[in-house]
């Protein structure tokens, strides 16, 4: 028979203490396990974005960042004393609102300090590093997301873009009209007065336009872009360009409108994309002297032409018997004029295969064979893909021998068959190109399905990737027609990859991140950073470069940065006195990986609408 232990046992107080113990143990574990699902849970929070309201969900409840659209919305931004221990975050104010509309390297009043001649003076001419602003470019007040696409190619918001003289310059040829609190772009242009459709219908009778040969398209002096813009739908993606002039703004809608664009001109320098990158250029009405300079300008346009591309120019001095009298110019003006081009165009060994009404198109050879009375050959040792900061020069770059051209694909396929420039074997391997093809579409998927769900509903149509390589991430978005890639390759970067990038049917630039991009404020609804931090830690301050992102970035836009952690550690801490939030993921290999992904916010505010100069 058991014995019992009473309350004063010693067993039976040994027996009570073991009970505390293993009931305080399965307490501490439970705690434990606790504690690790809610971390696990806040470490999977994500960046949650729609059309009026960025909220930041963090576990511990959410940071909402509602588009008030007012002017006190500036003051709602406060950053941490931590900035006292490192000046590089310290709280960074906002600019005037005079400088709303501010292009540092094609500022106004630094233009008149160059030549005249030649247009020098409209070209790039950025400011020293002890004259970039250290501020932010603020919002106009009343500012709002623009207008989901396709309705944005025909609508714009008149507060994004205050700016009514186009409406008044351009009323009697339909470029863009004024409509209460928006901007109606009815698709006509100064040549296609019964709208871009009808005139593109025009050039489609002469070229192939919807079957994939024609991809990339280049239009110079382009407006709002409206011929880029009704080319989207069959297919054609333009790079559309114009300078910043007394026209107000015409690249700053094209952006608006969610149309690829970028400021520049001819002038003196190459236009910053490779060689035999178009298979289309188009002038309409450009007013670009193309026979002055012994044809310098076009043979620019003949570099960036793909063999067999087509240069199609539309207004004077085409078909100059009609219309003379209305253009206020003589007879013997405009038929010199148009015979100069025509020469020209002969002496590049280009054919002309039509003039129908206001239309003149020619055709570039696919090799230079038979091509011996125009222009001299340029040298073999020089590099035609070089044009950041290279001046024009009054040669060709040789073709190939026919058997050796380059005879692309049709769209789509020519977005994943290997590019000429990598079988070649000059850039990469065959194999190279295919697996970063496959890395970047498993990335893109991950982005989507952890970093920033968002990123395939529509919500981002201009979309910036600064450092673009072989154009891996553009082409795992590229299927998606409701956003475009301006895909940028650094110059200095040992691999000039930009080639590559036209050959596969998307569209780029040249550009050194040390200096301001030729866009306007607030033009871009998602930036994407690879490894650009790391590129440029030894050339430039990593604190300008994010200013010069959130000058082109929309308010409530997205920025998804690639590095390592350390340096995305010190990323992270400026974006805070830059007013976004951010949150850091793992690699999408997992935790083990040095290179992490972070993802940010720009959050919404406006400057004070009585700030002056």
């Amino acid at each position: 028979m058991a014995k019992d232990l009473g309350a004063s046992s010693p067993k039976y107080h040994q027996i009570v203490d073991k009970k505390r113990s293993y009931t305080r143990f399965l307490l501490t574990a439970l705690c434990c396990l606790a504690f690790y699902l809610i971390g696990a849970w806040q470490n999977s929070s994500k960046v949650h974005i729609d059309s009026t309201t960025v909220s930041y969900s963090t576990g511990c409840g959410a940071l909402d960042f509602q588009a008030h659209h007012s002017a006190s919305a500036t003051a709602a931004s406060k950053i941490s004393s931590s900035s006292a221990l490192d000046p590089s975050t310290a709280p960074v104010p906002a600019c005037d609102m005079g400088f709303s509309e501010h292009t540092p390297c094609q500022d106004a009043k630094r233009s008149l300090q160059f030549d005249r001649a030649r247009l020098v003076y409209r070209e790039r001419h950025c400011p020293s590093d002890s004259e970039k602003l250290q501020c932010l470019v603020p919002a106009p007040v009343g500012y709002k997301n623009p207008f989901s696409w396709p309705k944005s190619r025909d609508y714009a918001w008149f507060a994004n873009v205050p700016h009514k003289e186009l409406t008044v310059e351009k009323a009697i040829q339909n470029w863009i009209q004024y409509e209460g609190d928006r901007f109606f772009f009815p698709g006509g242009g100064t040549m296609f007065p019964r709208g871009a459709d009808a005139y593109i219908d025009d050039i489609n009778s002469i070229l192939p336009l919807t079957d994939g040969t024609i991809r990339t398209a280049l239009d110079t002096g382009c407006g709002v872009a409206s011929w880029g813009a009704y080319l989207l739908k069959r297919g054609i993606l333009t790079m559309s360009f114009a300078p910043r002039d007394t026209h107000e703004g015409q690249v700053q809608f094209a952006l608006e409108r969610g149309i690829p664009a970028m400021i520049g001109i001819m002038a003196s320098q190459r236009l910053p994309y490779p060689a035999r990158a178009f298979d289309m250029a188009h002038c309409s009405r450009c007013l670009i002297p193309w026979t002055a300079y012994d044809g310098l300008y076009l043979i620019e346009v003949d570099r960036v032409l793909r063999p067999g591309g087509y240069w199609i120019l539309s207004g004077p001095p085409v078909n100059w018997k009609l219309h003379w009298k209305s253009w206020q110019r003589t007879k013997e003006d405009l038929s010199g004029e148009m015979t100069a081009i025509e020469n020209m165009a002969k002496s590049l060994c280009w054919k002309k295969i039509a003039e129908k009404g206001n239309l003149a198109i020619w055709q570039k050879p696919k090799d230079h064979t038979d091509c011996s009375n125009g222009p001299e050959f340029c040298d073999k040792e020089q590099d035609p893909d070089l044009a950041w900061y290279k001046p024009m020069e009054a040669c060709i770059s040789k073709l190939p021998e026919a058997d050796q051209s380059e005879d692309l694909p049709r769209w789509p396929s020519r977005l994943t068959t290997t590019p000429s420039r990598i079988s070649s074997g000059s850039l990469s391997s065959e194999d190279s190109f295919s697996s970063d093809t496959q890395l970047w579409l498993q990335r893109a998927s991950y982005y989507k399905k952890t970093v920033l769900p968002v990123l395939s509903s529509g919500r981002y149509r201009n979309i910036m990737d600064m450092n673009s390589g072989l154009g891996g991430f553009a082409a795992a978005l590229s299927m998606n027609s409701k956003m475009w890639v301006m895909n940028v390759v650094p110059h200095h970067h040992q691999h000039k990859t930009l080639g590559v990038v036209y050959e596969r049917g998307l569209i780029g630039v040249y550009h050194d991140w040390c200096e301001a991009f030729s866009t306007y404020p607030r033009t871009y609804d998602l930036i994407h950073a690879d490894n650009v931090f790391s590129l440029y830690k030894d050339r430039c301050e990593m604190k300008d470069i994010l200013i010069e992102m959130d000058r082109i970035l929309r308010p409530e836009g997205a920025v998804i940065v690639r590095d390592q952690v350390d340096t995305l550690n010190r990323v992270k801490r400026i974006m805070t006195s830059i007013r976004w939030q951010s949150k850091m993921y793992d690699h999408e290999s997992g935790p083990f990986n040095t290179e992490k992904v972070l993802v940010a916010v720009k959050t919404y505010w406006v400057g004070s609408s009585n700030s002056t100069l």
